[in-house]
């Protein structure tokens, strides 16, 4: 398997618990799973897979711990890098900004040189609107802990098997 580094940007630890999660279902190491706080492009060089996870904040924000993390994935190379991305968002409370993090993590990335992988159906979901919706599905994996949790493990399994049929091996 390819080596995998997993960034999250957390507030509440919903995010984190989720990227640990999803690390441990693929087997990667926790020293490989990182608080996109710290991101530094020599970290980046050393994975040929990033997964990238944000919760979405205020007013479909990205999370805080991204503002310097996306900077650094701007400037480093990410060419013939798979990127796949993961986002927690609270599909009552902010039906209109669903999982917007995500979406804004895939725009900024988008013209970066990376492959995206991961795309997931929207199916299933109840929400009004998301930045995180491109061509009719999501970007990435789209969670919601706040009112779905009981999803959580059937969606990252199904999002885990999306990426070892495109990118992970």
């Amino acid at each position: 398997m390819k080596k995998i580094g997993v960034f999250y940007g957390s507030s509440t630890g919903t995010t984190k618990a989720i990227a640990h999660k999803i690390a441990e279902k693929l087997n990667v190491p926790k020293g490989d799973v990182h608080d996109a706080s710290g991101l530094t492009q020599d970290m980046i060089a050393d994975y040929e897979v990033l997964l990238l996870g944000s919760s979405t904040w205020g007013d479909g924000e990205l999370q805080d711990d991204w503002y310097d993390g996306v900077k650094v994935l701007k400037d480093a190379d990410l060419s013939g890098k798979a990127v796949a991305l993961f986002g927690c968002g609270d599909s009552a409370s902010y039906c209109d900004t669903f999982c917007d993090a995500m979406g804004i993590l895939y725009k900024e990335l988008k013209d970066s040189g990376c492959t995206f992988h991961g795309a997931f159906d929207t199916s299933g979901y109840d929400f009004s609107s998301s930045q995180a919706v491109v061509d009719g599905q999501f970007v990435g994996l789209a969670i919601d802990e706040n009112n779905e949790d009981n999803k959580t493990d059937n969606r990252i399994a199904h999002w885990i098997d999306l990426l070892k049929e495109t990118c992970l091996n």
